[in-house]
């Protein structure tokens, strides 16, 4: 994603990288506002229905999902986390308006599900969200996820010319790991922290 929509490549489509990311970060953060708002409203409906899980049983909730989710993401015991094959279909660019492809990429790309899932922590989030047992926090939610998935494509603001669009792809292979491992010590502290808080030592 991050070498298709480049200032050089937006210049070429006779498009504007500006307007196509504006595009692409509305896209992105009304897709997580969507999905995390309806998980947060399915949340609440079920709370309505059955009384809900307390709070100290949704962070042991939470906090089991993102162990789990760590051992899916080392493939422990052949563990695999859940994905669809598909990313985003780059035909659009050649079809589609800048504000257009911009949208829906961002769109999927911020539902989080839509295109692969590389890592377990889109599913914690999306737990997270059902679990807050409210539409609006779980809409905040969505829209935070929306922007962390969006924001990194600005990263290519300085792709203005081939030698940029290269560097820029060597520079997303170089943080991949680190990004990696970063999310994933991330993961396993907010587990940690649920458990502390949920057995009320906080």
């Amino acid at each position: 994603m991050l070498a298709s929509i480049t200032p050089l490549g937006e210049r070429g489509r006779q498009n504007r990288w500006g307007a196509t990311m504006a595009a692409f970060v509305a896209g992105s953060v009304v897709g997580g506002a969507l999905v995390g708002g309806l998980l947060g409203l399915l949340g609440q409906a079920l709370a309505g229905l059955s009384g809900g899980v307390s709070p100290g049983g949704a962070l042991v909730v939470l906090a089991v999902a993102a162990v789990v989710g760590l051992l899916a993401d080392f493939h422990v015991g052949g563990a695999r986390v859940p994905t669809v094959h598909r990313q985003v279909d780059e035909r659009w660019l050649d079809t589609y308006r800048g504000w257009v492809y911009g949208f829906g990429f961002g769109f999927q790309l911020g539902t989080g599900v839509l295109t692969i899932v590389s890592g377990s922590i889109q599913y914690v989030v999306w737990l997270a969200a059902f679990l807050t047992g409210s539409w609006a926090a779980g809409l905040l939610l969505g829209v935070v996820f929306g922007l962390a998935r969006a924001l990194p494509q600005l990263a290519a603001r300085g792709a203005v010319h081939p030698e940029g669009v290269r560097d820029l792809v060597q520079g997303a292979l170089r943080w991949k790991s680190p990004v990696t491992r970063a999310a994933r010590i991330a993961q396993g502290a907010a587990a940690g922290i649920a458990v502390v808080l949920a057995s009320g030592v906080v």
